[in-house]
């Protein structure tokens, strides 16, 4: 990518070359003077190679430019997983890090700086990522019940994700999609087999969690399929006979996709389990350590060490039950901390009624919000957001709630999808915490602004990290108590309940992947310590089983961004507004959490 980068750069000054020796042989002939053109400066030159590399990475993956609502490759799926792919993705970053270190990072303003400190560090830890050394732990387990395109894909590719279905070539090009979908779930057995022959293996678990989704997938048949949903949801102006077509084709392209869905189940179940490791931890797999040590710096964007983390989510678990114990106190709950968990867990009235009442639920927070987020935010996106249940098809090994982006013209709305599977194990008294967290202002309002922010290279309106993108959320959820969202002490204490979550996390995926901990003494310590329901343990440690390391970054990133909110309120007194200091945080997207701090650090002493 890099490589047809430079080429392109270097025939641009080949022909800048070439055009100025011959408008200057004119100006000899003709006698006129022609004057030169002044060289780039270096902020030009920054902003040249920002675009270059993105318009670079999305030819490389045109998922992503879908999800901006670009069209230009959404007839693509990518090639992911392929050693082609792994290698034009090294080479780009290789290259592009090159381009970034010959300007000169003294001669640009400041967000220039911010932008090369963020490119800096993007392109570094993706070139460490890409070694031969971590790609040999990675690519071999190129799935799991949480991460993986048979999770994401059906949802992308069903009318309410985001590929559009608004034209006959829309449809067309989802087909084509699925031709390309079908031969990754076929590249992902021959990776699984690389990793058999290596010694590195996914666990028994995950794999079985696989099993049983592809088993679930398979069993919708075609009529109930969500690939099949597009033609239930034709255009109005389509004409009979492309709905027949089409519908026929979605049909045959469907039954395609089961039957690759049977080839991975089969070979998942009859071959690669058998051999699949029972530890559920990086601490029991082949190059865990080294792995999971790399994780934490790029999930957190901090050199920490497991050990720390695994001290402080403990500390941080002692503070939320003294805080939780003062709840339990102020509603009149006579019994222990764990008995009032329990109450909370068995007791009827906080149930959901229904799905239906769940979800109104959460439209009547949303209303609410809506009326006091100016007394927090100077800047609201455009883009809308919308609420939804998880699809059934999926819902059971989903989190609690997630949220999907919309576009940055807003077209296509942010989704916020919420749990509703296993009702009885949901609660009501987390739904201002869930809401703020995944809606607004947590993801919604970091992720659109960032997007709709065109003064930004493309690379930090559409990327980021976990620090700052999950603590961004977490510490949003804390912003229901200046606008008046937790008078109720119920809802106070689903509050502390989710952050008890994000600090019991740093404990159990610690625990997990680098002291051996099993997923049976995981679940016991966060129902020990949190009214969670089972269900609900066991969704989140199967989670971090699957993906190590992204649990930490929550609470990493919302204790840095608090601190720094303590420290402005601190240094700036009277002065400090916090509409401008969530414009100082959201302004230039997501930042690793050291470029936040100068960030921060720069514009404090500016106010004061």
């Amino acid at each position: 990518m890099l490589r047809k980068t430079f080429a392109l750069l270097a025939g641009a000054s080949l022909l800048a070359a070439a055009s100025a020796a011959h408008a200057n042989s004119l100006s000899q002939d003709s006698g006129q003077t022609v004057a030169a053109k002044p060289a780039a400066t270096e902020s030009e030159k920054l902003k040249a190679l920002f675009a270059q590399s993105d318009e670079d990475n999305l030819k490389r993956n045109p998922i992503s430019a879908l999800f901006r609502g670009d069209e230009r490759y959404a007839d693509q799926l990518g090639d992911y997983i392929t050693d082609e792919y792994f290698a034009a993705e090294r080479a780009a970053a290789e290259k592009e890090l090159a381009a970034l270190q010959s300007i000169d990072r003294s001669k640009l303003g400041e967000i220039d700086q911010i932008a090369y400190d963020v490119f800096m560090r993007d392109k570094t830890q993706t070139i460490k990522g890409l070694s031969d050394e971590l790609l040999a732990l990675t690519v071999v387990r190129p799935l799991n019940h949480f991460s993986g395109f048979h999770v994401f894909y059906p949802t992308f590719a069903s009318g309410k994700g985001a590929a559009p279905f608004k034209t006959v070539k829309h449809y067309e090009d989802n087909l084509k999609r699925h031709a390309e979908y079908i031969t990754l779930m076929d590249r992902s057995v021959d990776r699984f087999r690389q990793g058999m022959d290596s010694g590195v293996v996914e666990t028994k678990l995950t794999i079985g969690n696989v099993i049983e989704q592809l088993a679930t997938q398979i069993g919708l048949g075609l009529e109930n399929s969500p690939f099949m949903a597009p033609t239930q949801t034709f255009p109005d102006d389509f004409s009979d006979a492309d709905k027949a077509r089409l519908t026929a084709e979605y049909s045959g392209m469907t039954t395609k996709i089961f039957a690759s869905y049977q080839k991975l189940h089969d070979f998942l179940k009859d071959e690669y389990l058998p051999v699949t490791r029972d530890g559920v931890g990086l601490a029991s797999m082949k190059g865990g350590e080294v792995l999971y040590k790399h994780l934490i710096e790029d999930t957190t964007t901090l050199p920490l060490e497991a050990d720390y983390i695994h001290e402080l989510g403990l500390s941080e678990v002692a503070r939320i039950k003294t805080e939780m114990e003062a709840i339990k106190n102020e509603v009149g709950f006579e019994g222990t901390l764990s008995e009032f968990f329990t109450h909370l867990r068995t007791d009827p009235k906080f149930d959901p009624e229904s799905r239906e009442a769940l979800t109104q639920s959460y439209y009547d927070l949303g209303k609410e919000v809506d009326k006091v987020i100016s007394t927090q935010f100077k800047k609201l996106p455009k883009s809308p957001l919308e609420i939804r249940p998880y699809p059934e098809a999926i819902e059971k090994f989903q989190a609690g709630g997630s949220y999907e982006s919309g576009t940055p013209d807003g077209s296509r709305p942010g989704v916020f999808y919420f749990n509703a599977y296993d009702l009885p194990s949901r609660n009501t008294y987390g739904v201002t915490t869930l809401y703020l967290h995944e809606g607004a202002p947590g993801h919604h309002f970091q992720i659109s602004l960032a997007q709709e922010n065109e003064a930004l290279p493309n690379f930090m309106r559409f990327g980021g990290n976990t620090a700052f993108v999950e603590g961004w959320a977490l510490y949003a959820e804390k912003l229901g108590f200046p606008m008046g969202l937790f008078d109720d002490p119920y809802q106070r204490f689903g509050h502390l309940d989710d952050e008890m979550l994000r600090a019991m996390r740093l404990v159990v995926d610690t625990g997990l992947h680098s002291k051996g901990w099993t997923r049976e003494q995981s679940i016991q310590y966060m129902l020990d310590n949190s009214s969670m329901g089972e269900t609900d343990a066991t969704a989140e440690v199967e989670r971090y089983i699957a993906i190590p390391s992204q649990a930490l970054a929550y609470k990493i990133g919302a204790i840095t961004i608090q601190r720094l909110k303590d420290k402005a309120q601190k240094s700036l007194g009277d002065k400090f507004d916090p509409r401008e200091f969530h414009q100082q945080i959201l302004g230039t997207g997501a930042l690793p959490m050291t470029v936040l701090e100068k960030k921060i650090d720069d514009w404090i002493a500016a106010q004061a």
